[in-house]
């Protein structure tokens, strides 16, 4: 079966915090409030509060105490470089980049570890709000100062959560209307005239319900070719997001919140002459997308006795996209329902559940056709069964077991079982093993972006069978408290995940052709990671990351490194406060080893591995003046970008609808992509918060 598709794709770990009392999810507990402009006084010594978590076993615990490794990051990590998106913050979380997949549209998704977008799955508030076709535009227009906090979870956690949390689970976690401040808001724009705003406000609806309301609007609409090929550089956006979240007073304090979202947005790049006057048509190129997005989220305790909760979610998600003369309009609505029951019985803390789920997907393309052309939208349903058990064997040790049956309706039964060990030697040491399975239903033509806008035919060689996986990791956390007031915090990870039935493009068999199969052998994801967090009685603070990785394919008895996959990541955050003068000075940044990349064959001059590159920022914050803070500095210090010492990244840009000649032998492919295309430029903005 040929196809041309055309679809789109969709640590602080021990720093300073503040605690304040909050409802996390399911249960009411004391949470982390790390919130530079909150007028709470009290704060609690570095390295003292334990962060509460949820994502690990769907339970608040605190991080401590949770059997399964989980790694939080609070919005004062994330404001050490501004960002208008949780899709660009990402950048300077160890093991966590955010991939463009695209030269000219910049979609792109999450990789964990190395493994590509498809498989972290991104929820908030829990709820798999974030997939397939949404997943670059579920994590833009979320207004970051409605955020807690982030959790983020490295390895698969399908007995939990499902399909597609193979690789990972990145778990936004939105503030309760109680906690957050009366009014909020965070503007910035940066010397290449960007603009983002975020806002946000509470109120009382009545004597019952509290309501949070945030607004999120980016523009940027300047056209750059600092490379000189005549294609825009950064794509232009115009985005608006709109979240309210209602939290309900009931008897016995049971939980009821319930939150909605919408997002619009009209981004494009292209040809420097574009206009809208060209969408769609071959006189000159352009990617022009338009993005409809809405969704619901919520969690309702039941009246009952024991602890039971019923969470639910719906996305619905239109895309008219035109990729030069070729259209592609799809729509995906998801409908999501889980019903929990949290008991403890002795030294058995229990966790079981049901979940249902349910996905609609159409588009213009034949993937949702008959033979004859007649339209079939796909409808997969997906229902399963959770349990997991906590057990204490004894004041140091813990024993979690935990087992998930799902039924699709088209792959049929599917079994996911895990098992984590906890020994927490002291307080300051801390040992947990999980080893467990993973599985992955595919949609390609809502997930790789690559098919979309090159010349490249996309050829399904089989029935696409579902991946699955094998993962085991060790984590070590130890805690370093020094008579001079210091911290020291290191967290370090050992990883190793076998992959079957994995489904890799091919990119070199055929110039003109991307082949899609289930790997006649196996893939493998291992490495090790380490996050260090050093606070010193001065002021200063490191946070510091580092993942050293090989993710390989093996087939016919040959290994080679993924595509698009570094070796080494690392990232960091140096912070120095100046106390006299209200002044706090960030310095953020990563670095990455070479990747292979997409070649069009032997004629293609391009290089074949990228460099080692680094995008590094300063920031200077200024909060000598009451519920505000003023903050500058420069993204980018080193004006890297990919084009450097490469003959061109868009290959064919002078003339994308023709074909390869003698003296132009290369398609139109914007598929060479592996980092941002934007240099140095200046920030300037100003946040401020009112109780």
């Amino acid at each position: 079966m040929k196809l041309r598709l055309f679809s789109l794709s969709v640590a602080a770990l021990f720093g300073g915090y503040q605690l304040a009392y909050s409802q996390v999810d399911s249960l009411a507990v004391p949470a982390v409030k790390n919130d530079s402009l909150t007028t709470k006084k009290e704060v609690v010594k570095t390295g003292d509060i334990e962060d509460v978590v949820i994502t690990g076993t769907m339970k608040a615990v605190s991080r401590l105490e949770s059997p399964v490794p989980v790694e939080v990051y609070t919005p004062t990590f994330f404001r050490k470089n501004p960002t208008p998106s949780i899709f660009d913050a990402l950048q300077t979380v160890n093991g966590v980049r955010p991939q463009l997949n695209c030269n000219i549209c910049n979609t792109g998704d999450i990789h964990i570890n190395g493994l590509e977008g498809p498989y972290t799955m991104v929820l908030i508030d829990g709820m798999p709000i974030v997939s397939s076709l949404g997943t670059v535009y579920g994590l833009s227009g979320i207004p970051n100062s409605l955020v807690e906090r982030i959790e983020v979870v490295k390895g698969p956690a399908s007995s939990l959560y499902g399909s597609e949390a193979v690789g990972g689970l990145i778990n936004i976690i939105t503030k309760k209307p109680q906690n957050a401040p009366l009014v909020s808001a965070d503007l910035f724009s940066t010397t290449w005239g960007e603009y983002n705003v975020d806002l946000g406000f509470k109120f009382n609806a009545g004597k019952k319900a509290s309501v949070l309301t945030g607004i999120n609007y980016f523009n940027f609409q300047n056209r750059v070719d600092n490379n000189h090929d005549n294609f825009t550089d950064v794509t232009l956006q115009n985005r608006i997001s709109i979240f309210q979240k209602w939290n309900f007073e009931r008897k016995e304090n049971r939980l009821f919140t319930l939150a909605a979202r919408y997002m619009y947005e009209d981004r494009w790049g292209g040809d420097m002459r574009w206009d809208k006057s060209y969408r769609g048509g071959d006189e000159i190129y352009g990617e022009s997308i338009y993005t409809n997005r809405a969704e619901i989220i919520g969690n309702y305790q039941l009246p009952v006795s024991e602890k039971m909760f019923f969470g639910f979610s719906f996305i619905n998600h239109d895309q008219d996209s035109r990729y030069g003369d070729v259209s592609y309009i799809a729509n995906q609505k998801i409908a999501f329902g889980q019903l929990t029951w949290d008991k403890k019985i002795g030294r058995h803390d229990l966790l079981a559940g049901t979940a249902l789920r349910y996905t609609y997907y159409d588009d213009n393309t034949p993937a949702t056709a008959y033979s004859n052309g007649q339209n079939e939208p796909e409808n997969t349903w997906l229902p399963g069964v959770f349990i997991q058990d906590e057990i204490a064997l004894a004041e140091k040790h813990k024993l979690l077991l935990g087992f998930r049956y799902d039924h699709n309706n088209i792959h049929g039964n599917i079994f996911t079982p895990r098992v984590a060990y906890k020994w927490a030697i002291n307080k300051n040491d801390i040992i947990r093993l999980n080893a467990g399975t993973g599985y992955r239903v595919v949609n390609l033509f809502t997930e790789d972006h690559a098919a979309l806008t090159g010349a490249r035919n996309v050829i399904i060689l089989s029935d696409l069978k579902p991946e699955k996986s094998y993962n085991a990791n060790l984590n070590f956390i130890k805690k370093f408290y020094l008579n001079s007031g210091s911290f020291i915090g290191l967290d370090a990870t050992a990883f190793y995940t076998y992959f079957t039935n994995r489904i890799v493009p091919d990119y070199d068999t055929n110039p003109n052709e991307i082949l899609y199969d289930n790997l006649d052998g196996h893939a493998v994801s291992k490495g090790i990671s380490l996050n260090a967090d050093l606070t010193f009685s001065n002021g200063l603070k490191f946070i510091l990351g580092g993942t050293l990785m090989e993710n390989t394919l093996t087939e016919n008895g040959i290994t080679e490194q993924q595509m698009l996959t570094e070796k080494f990541t690392g990232t960091w955050a140096v912070s120095y406060k100046i106390k006299p003068w209200h002044l706090s000075i960030d310095y953020t940044g990563n670095v990455y080893s070479p990747m292979r990349l997409p070649l069009q064959g032997d004629l293609d001059p391009r290089p074949g591995m990228s460099p080692w590159w680094s995008i590094q920022n300063i920031q200077f914050t200024y909060s000598g003046v009451r519920n505000f803070e003023f903050y500058a500095g420069v993204k980018n210090l080193l004006n890297w970008t990919p084009a450097k010492g490469t003959p061109f990244l868009i290959s064919r840009s002078n003339d994308p609808f023709g074909e390869p000649t003698a003296d132009n032998p290369l398609n139109f492919d914007t598929s060479y992509v592996y980092a941002p295309n934007q240099g140095i430029r200046g920030f300037l903005g100003v946040r401020f918060n009112f109780d």
